[in-house]
C-alpha cells in the first residue's frame, strides 16, 4: 500500500470512525459538553463580524461543492458557456475570500484578546488551524488552477463518490497538484478532529428542539423578590 493510498482511501474511513464514535460517547457520557460554548459575554464585536463572514462564505462554499457532488452534469452545462463559468468561479472566490476575512478575525479575536485566550482550548486552535489551511488551499487553488468547478466534476467529484460507496479509489487524487492533494486531505482531518470539537454541537441538536414551544422568560420584579416556580407573583425572600 503507497502512501498516498492510505491519505485518499483508507484515513477518509478512519476519520468517519473516529467521528461517529467519539460523537456517540461523548454524547452519551458527557452530555453538557456538547455545547457550543459561546463567548459572546467575553467579547462580542469581533465575534459578530468573524462569526457571521466565517460561517455564511464556508456554508456557501459548502453547499456549492455538495451541489457539484450531487448533479454534477448541472455544473458541466452550466459551465458550457463562457460567462457562466466565469461568474460561477468569480462567486466562489469571493465567496472563500469572505470566510477568510471571517477565519482572521476570529483568529484574531481568540489569539488576542486575553479573556478569550483563557477559554480557548488546544482543540479550538487545532480546528481553526485545520480550517485556516482548507480555506488558504482553497484560495490558492481558485487563483493558481482556474475553472475548479469545470475540471473537479470530472476528478474530484468521482473520487468523493468512490469514498461513499465503499469503493475508493485514490488513483483520482495521485496526479493532481500538491495544493489540491493537501486541500482534499485536510478535509479529512477535518472530518476526523471534528467530534472533539465544540462544533460537534451542530450534528447532535436534539430533533426535539425543532419543534419545542418557545421558552417563556420573565423579567425580575422592581421590588427586591423572588418568583416562584409555579406561579408569576414574586414572593418575599428569607430574612
Amino acid at each position: 500500500m503507497s502512501f498516498t493510498t492510505f491519505l485518499f482511501a483508507v484515513f477518509p474511513y478512519i476519520a468517519f470512525g473516529i467521528l461517529s464514535v467519539v460523537t456517540v460517547l461523548r454524547w452519551r457520557r458527557h452530555p453538557f459538553s456538547v455545547s457550543s460554548l459561546s463567548s459572546q459575554l467575553l467579547e462580542s464585536r469581533r465575534l459578530y463580524w468573524g462569526s457571521v463572514s466565517f460561517h455564511w462564505g464556508l456554508s456557501l462554499v459548502l453547499v456549492g461543492h455538495l451541489a457539484a457532488l450531487i448533479v454534477p452534469r448541472g455544473f458541466e452545462i452550466w459551465n458550457g458557456a463562457s460567462l457562466r463559468l466565469y461568474l460561477l468561479e468569480a462567486t466562489g472566490l469571493a465567496l472563500g475570500l469572505w470566510a477568510g476575512f471571517g477565519l482572521i478575525v476570529l483568529l484574531w479575536r481568540r489569539l488576542g484578546n486575553p479573556r478569550i485566550r483563557a477559554v480557548t482550548s488546544p482543540m479550538d486552535l487545532v480546528v481553526l488551524t485545520v480550517l485556516a489551511v482548507q480555506v488558504a488551499s482553497g484560495l490558492w487553488i481558485a487563483v493558481g488552477y482556474r475553472w475548479g468547478s469545470y475540471w473537479g466534476t470530472s476528478v474530484l467529484v468521482p473520487y468523493v463518490r468512490s469514498v461513499l460507496t465503499l469503493s475508493p479509489d485514490a488513483r483520482y487524487v495521485e496526479p493532481l497538484p500538491l495544493v489540491v492533494q493537501l486541500h482534499v486531505f485536510t478535509f479529512w482531518v477535518f472530518v476526523a478532529v471534528f467530534a472533539f470539537s465544540r462544533l460537534v454541537h451542530i450534528i447532535t441538536l436534539p430533533p426535539g428542539y425543532l419543534v419545542r414551544p418557545w421558552q417563556r422568560v420573565i423579567r425580575n420584579a422592581d421590588e427586591p423578590g423572588v418568583f416562584h416556580p409555579a406561579s408569576d407573583r414574586p414572593i418575599e425572600k428569607i430574612r
